[in-house]
């Protein structure tokens, strides 16, 4: 065997595996745990928070019952889902089945989403999917937000804003009449807390990045998608201004259905707030 051949052979040999471990990648979603003591001493009680975000139906491993396994009986007071569903019709039915799931858990209080930049694949067919997923009990909020009245009068503000990589996010229409209150933010992109230094947010939750999905050696094709991951900032907790955002992995993938150094992506946050000394 000439040398050529035995290096072509010892690459091809690399290759394979290298793709066996990025489509078993896809499988094993990590759960992972984010602890936050946000600055206002509101809270009288932590505020647990399921993120899931860039289901990508066309490409996902993960089942619905394999989701619901690895959520296990976890009390859950709010599920946030951040964009990035489906972009085509067919896997309606497919969404709608993790959507149920979902609604199975009965979170305390709801269930809130906003569509990112792939959703926008089907433009046309999101007012019927967003009627669908309301009727599981998820409010889809576009450039809007809710407030809801949690423990001993604290306000929650849920501020939805609309996929900003497309140029559908509208801040100023988002924040209208918000009151006074601890403020999280759902977004699909999260190149928009660079613009956000009018408005107030507590913690913002997004996705997009994938976590680079094929991280190897660098997730370069990245640097197409906005300034933060030229600053190195495409995955986990990371702050704006002294102010807390985190960018989730994503459960699904696009383009191809692997991962390398990256792994599919299940989040709990906990928000806590400075306990008052009553003495």
């Amino acid at each position: 065997m000439s040398i050529i051949a035995w290096i072509g052979g010892a690459i091809a040999t690399a290759f394979v595996a290298l793709w066996i471990v990025a489509r078993r990648n896809t499988y094993k979603p990590m759960v992972k745990h984010v602890n936050l003591q946000i600055p206002r001493p509101v809270l009288s009680s932590p505020l647990k928070i399921l993120h899931l975000t860039d289901l990508h139906m066309e490409k996902l491993s993960i089942s619905p019952q394999a989701l619901l396994a690895q959520i296990g009986d976890t009390n859950i007071d709010l599920i946030a889902l951040t964009g990035d569903y489906l972009d085509t019709p067919r896997m309606t039915n497919r969404f709608l089945e993790y959507m149920d799931v979902l609604a199975s858990l009965n979170p305390r209080y709801g269930m809130y989403a906003v569509f990112g930049n792939h959703d926008y694949c089907i433009e046309k067919l999101l007012p019927q999917l967003k009627k669908e997923m309301e009727k599981r009990g998820c409010t889809v909020l576009q450039n809007e937000h809710r407030t809801l009245e949690l423990e001993d009068g604290v306000r929650l503000n849920i501020i939805g804003v609309d996929d900003h990589y497309t140029g559908r996010s509208d801040l100023a229409r988002a924040y209208q009449n918000v009151p006074d209150g601890i403020n999280l933010v759902l977004t699909h992109d999260p190149n928009i807390v660079l613009e956000m230094a009018d408005y107030s947010f507590d913690y913002l939750l997004s996705g997009h990045f994938h976590g680079g999905q094929i991280h190897w050696p660098k997730p370069y094709h990245l640097k197409k998608m906005g300034q933060l991951p030229h600053l190195r900032i495409f995955r986990g907790l990371h702050f704006y201004q002294n102010r807390a955002y985190y960018i989730s992995e994503g459960l699904g993938q696009t383009a191809l259905n692997l991962r390398l150094r990256s792994r599919p992506e299940i989040t709990f946050h906990t928000l806590n707030t400075p306990t008052v000394d009553a003495s």
